[in-house]
C-alpha cells in the first residue's frame, strides 16, 4: 500500500481519536464545593481529572507529602493556599470517608 493510501485510509480514524478517548460528559467527576474547590482545580485537573483525587482517601500527613510533591512536578499552589488546599483534601478525602465507588460506564446485562 502506498504512503498516500496509507494515510488516506488512517485519517479519518487519526482525526476521530480524539472524541473516542475523550471522557463523556456523563462520567465526569467534579471535586465537591468548597472554599478551595476552585484552586484545586485550577491547580490539578491541569494535569490529570479529578477521579485521581476523588478515589484517594489519605491522611492529613499523606496529603501534605502528596500536594508537596505535585508542587514539585509543577501543580501551581501559591504558599499562602497549601495549608488550605491540604486541608479541602483531608476533609472531603481522608481515610474516615466511604470508599469511593466508580460510576457504572456499562450496563451489566445479567442484572436485568
Amino acid at each position: 500500500m502506498s504512503k498516500l493510501k496509507l494515510l488516506l485510509v488512517l485519517l479519518p480514524v487519526l482525526a476521530a481519536a480524539p472524541q473516542f478517548w475523550a471522557q463523556s460528559p456523563s462520567l465526569a467527576v467534579e471535586l465537591p464545593p468548597g472554599p478551595m474547590k476552585a484552586k484545586a482545580t485550577t491547580a490539578c485537573a491541569e494535569c490529570h481529572e479529578a477521579r485521581i483525587i476523588v478515589q484517594q482517601r489519605l491522611s492529613s500527613a499523606a496529603w501534605t507529602k502528596e500536594v508537596d510533591k505535585m508542587v514539585k512536578w509543577g501543580a501551581v499552589v501559591d504558599a499562602k493556599d497549601r495549608d488550605s488546599l491540604i486541608e479541602y483534601f483531608s476533609a472531603n478525602f481522608g481515610p474516615e470517608q466511604p470508599v469511593y465507588v466508580p460510576s457504572r460506564t456499562s450496563v451489566d446485562k445479567r442484572q436485568k
